[in-house]
């Protein structure tokens, strides 16, 4: 299936993420988070750049719903994150695949529809449909103990697909793994953001050049207490090959991030 070339940020429509004023305090008086204040588009692919311990999780924690903010305003496309929740709206994938050892690839990806009463059938067709997007189709029957890495990674991503989430909240998803099966896994998330073209991604790494090549815009977080010091965008449009690894305008864009984080 072809694609047209496009420029997400001409075609944004509404906010789906607001956070204004956006404080979390630990019963310890650790500040994680603090005054944070950033809308996020739908249709969006924005990465969360800063040092380790900003608070880049705790910030994702609130936006799933498994953490309450202590002060400010949280909004997913109008309704609380809890809300957003119900209506399987967002959906996770974590550093660690969290695959189920003794379940079939097909029946951990078709979990998240398992626990919501979805017929076998469905399930099925399903399952079929995004292990078709992660190129897995023909691993449907493996366990996860015979996948490599990066096989399980796209695993996690296919489950957190089938409930065609709006929003896809990515923590490090790509940090273990080796760099050519990085990039390799790179260029499939943008393929597959491109088809699900109302799907707002937000994504964690520490890795700079990851968030320049994927993102619309990069949010740079200062040490804790973590606040988003500055937004770069990321104009170039899509797709995104490897000879946008080695463009001027990458390396500019790299840059700034990288200047961003420093100061």
């Amino acid at each position: 299936m072809q694609v047209a070339t496009i420029n997400r940020a001409n075609i944004y429509t509404r906010p789906l993420v607001r956070m204004h004023g956006l404080d979390k305090i630990y019963p310890d008086g650790t500040v994680a988070v603090k005054n944070v204040d950033l809308d996020i588009a739908e249709g969006e692919f924005l990465c969360f750049v800063g040092p380790s311990g900003c608070g880049k999780s705790t910030i994702f924690k609130m936006i799933a719903g498994l953490a309450e903010p202590t002060r400010g305003k949280l909004e997913i496309l109008g309704t609380t994150p809890k809300e957003a929740r119900k209506h399987n709206d967002l959906a996770f994938v974590f550093q660690e695949h969290t695959l189920l050892p003794w379940c079939s690839v097909q029946d951990n990806v078709a979990l998240p529809l398992a626990l919501r009463g979805v017929s076998k059938k469905e399930r099925r067709h399903e399952a079929e449909r995004v292990l078709e997007l992660v190129r897995l189709k023909d691993y449907m029957k493996s366990l996860p103990r015979q996948l490599s890495g990066g096989m399980k990674m796209r695993a996690s991503i296919a489950r957190a697909l089938i409930s065609r989430p709006k929003l896809l909240l990515m923590d490090e998803p790509f940090g273990a793994l080796d760099e050519i099966t990085r990039q390799s896994l790179q260029d499939e998330l943008l393929n597959i953001w491109r088809r699900e073209k109302q799907m707002t991604v937000l994504f964690i790494t520490h890795n700079v050049f990851e968030a320049v090549f994927l993102s619309t815009r990069v949010a740079v977080m200062t040490p804790r207490p973590g606040k988003i010091s500055a937004t770069v965008d990321i104009p170039a449009p899509f797709p995104r090959t490897d000879a946008f690894r080695t463009a001027s305008e990458f390396s500019e864009r790299v840059r700034r991030v990288s200047e961003a984080l420093k100061h």
